[in-house]
């Protein structure tokens, strides 16, 4: 296996628990905000996925940026929709008389 190859899955798997690790600890109160930030990045993703697969400079390079386009794109549709389901909770919420 080429060196590159070792330290870019290096720095993914250590980005996914650093990651994992910052996410789990936020409030829930923060979770909204979190979320559309999140949706933003993966926004960023999706484009990069695709100049990765449009480069074709591999055939892996393509499966596996293509891969990462509909994954990235699933999770930033995914998280509007949530995002937008908890904000009309709130909103909802807030406007009912005790």
């Amino acid at each position: 296996m080429p060196a590159d190859f070792i330290v870019s899955l290096y720095v993914f798997v250590l980005a996914g628990f650093v990651g994992f690790g910052i996410i789990q600890r936020v409030s829930r109160l923060l979770h909204t905000p979190l979320m559309s930030l999140t949706n933003a990045l993966d926004a960023v993703v999706v484009v990069a996925a695709m100049i990765i697969a449009g480069r074709k400079e591999t055939e892996l390079a393509v499966i596996l940026g293509t891969i990462a386009v509909a994954a990235s794109f699933s999770n930033a549709v995914g998280g509007f929709i949530i995002t937008e389901r908890m904000l009309r909770m709130f909103k909802l919420g807030g406007t009912k008389k005790s």
